[in-house]
């Protein structure tokens, strides 16, 4: 499905993947931060899904939906694909209560931040196997259209600057979903919905989804595809957090953070001093 490590001679193993997920997850269950990469640098996002999928299989919490993050520039030529997924799991999904504050909290020295982001929820299973979902055949299996802040979060400080295989190799980058209100009349608003980002009172991001290639249903289509190429298709209930219509807006302990969705409410958040574990109940 990606580009693969053809440039390298030896390909990661399963026991390499096992090891360096092994790591990650040991880290997120400490909350322990961790000072570099857990071992070589994987050049593929193959090699990269390899081990998130290693991380998946032993983490102890049930998978509850993906995030998908956006591949930028000259990468996406790179990885043949602008886009990437990482797990949501139950541990780290909070459900706002109206407009009052959500607390979170992340690994000390590791990487945190705040997107406001729309969720598709699945009404129906997908195909297993299927991995030529279109946007037609990806919006027939949703339900609803929710509002939400994903955490950005890993162990690892410098994962974004470690480019999209680091990113997919812990999680894609996720430490939990904040899920707002149900979006009214969504099917009708889908080129028209925003997303205006304030930390401590000061705007740090606005945008709208039609920013994306092929905006947050191109989002949904990818999930589907990607996972299901994984053996993992999308079922029912599943939540596909679609990507940073804001941008991606780091959060400091102590920091308190809103997303404003216009006429679809607002969630309002902040982030304590203290670490947590992720998806772990």
């Amino acid at each position: 499905m990606f580009q693969t490590r053809d440039s390298v001679k030896e390909p990661y193993s399963a026991t390499q993947a096992s090891t360096i997920a092994g790591q990650f997850r040991a880290a997120r269950l400490s909350q322990a931060a961790l000072s570099e990469f857990p071992g070589p640098l994987p050049r593929a996002l193959d090699e990269s899904y390899s081990i998130q999928d290693a991380a998946i299989a032993d983490w102890p919490d049930t998978l509850v939906g993906w995030k998908v993050g956006r591949i930028l520039g000259d990468l996406v030529d790179v990885h043949g694909t602008d886009r990437l997924i990482g797990p949501i799991f139950a541990g780290s999904l909070q459900r706002a209560d109206g407009e009052a504050e959500q607390d979170f909290a992340a690994i000390s020295g590791g990487f945190c931040a705040v997107e406001g982001e729309y969720v598709f929820e699945l009404a129906f299973d997908a195909e297993p196997g299927k991995t030529n979902y279109d946007a037609s055949s990806a919006l027939a299996l949703v339900g609803e259209l929710w509002t939400g802040i994903e955490v950005a979060g890993s162990p690892l400080a410098t994962i974004n600057d470690l480019g999209p295989t680091v990113v997919v190799s812990d999680f894609g980058n996720n430490w939990g979903l904040i899920l707002g209100k149900p979006v009214q009349n969504w099917r009708a608003r889908l080129e028209e919905l925003t997303c205006a980002v304030t930390i401590n009172g000061d705007v740090v991001g606005t945008g709208i989804v039609t920013a994306f290639p092929g905006g947050i249903t191109q989002s949904l289509v990818f999930a589907l595809n990607c996972a299901a190429s994984r053996g993992l298709p999308l079922k029912r209930g599943m939540l596909i957090s679609t990507g940073a219509v804001s941008g991606v807006h780091d959060a400091k302990p102590g920091d308190h953070a809103i997303a404003d969705f216009g006429q679809d409410g607002k969630i309002a958040c902040h982030r304590l001093a203290a670490a947590q574990t992720s998806g772990q109940k």
